[in-house]
């Protein structure tokens, strides 16, 4: 059986809008979004709606969540519990001090 994942779905074009969320700002809260509608040329809604929904799916892609086969599951299972190879270059790489800790 497939792997459970969570999958964003479909952006529907031109849906009509029907559901409501009220929020509440400071007036400079406020100010800075009408400005930021003003010079995108977007109104209010669509310039709040745009930046929250742009938020949303960044947050949601960090889950990095994926939808895979029976198949590339037990793959995948296989490369995981395969003996450790030995990579000098990568052990080298690991052994160096980051440059930010050196005095």
């Amino acid at each position: 059986m497939p792997a459970t994942v969570a999958v964003r779905p479909p952006r529907k074009r031109n849906a009509a809008r029907t559901s409501r969320i009220g929020l509440r700002a400071t007036p400079q809260q406020e100010e800075l979004l009408r400005l930021g509608a003003e010079v995108t040329h977007k109104s209010l809604t669509d310039f709040i709606l745009g930046s929250a929904t742009q938020a949303a799916e960044s947050a949601l892609l960090d889950q990095r969540l994926f939808l895979v086969t029976d198949e590339q599951y037990d793959e995948f299972v296989k490369l995981l519990e395969r003996p450790v190879q030995d990579k000098p270059r990568l052990r080298a790489l690991f052994a160096r001090k980051d440059p930010w800790d050196e005095d």
